[in-house]
């Protein structure tokens, strides 16, 4: 998919707008950050880690079985013009 057609959803958007924000982010916290659903960001993530953009690991904790990680490739440079192009597009809005 090309940049464009990553920038083209809302919800992408508001997902890597907040993954800018966090080194990495609990799956059930993003979803509550974008006030989106979990169907909904589940398929964008899904999306975005097919593309490189972000990737997912579980992590084990002591009293819960497993929590699913969302994390920002940031190295890659796609997702640095990404960010790069969100933040461009807020300041035209302002």
């Amino acid at each position: 998919m090309d940049l464009k057609g990553l920038l083209a959803s809302t919800g992408r958007q508001k997902i890597l707008k907040v993954l800018s924000e966090y080194r990495e982010i609990h799956i059930m916290e993003l979803v509550r950050k974008v006030c989106g659903r979990y169907n909904e960001v589940n398929r964008n993530l899904n999306i975005l880690e097919a593309e490189g953009i972000i990737m997912t690991y579980y992590q084990k904790q002591v009293k819960h079985p497993k929590f699913r990680i969302v994390r920002l490739i940031r190295e890659n440079r796609r997702t640095q013009i990404l960010l790069k192009a969100l933040k461009d597009l807020g300041d035209e809005k302002r």
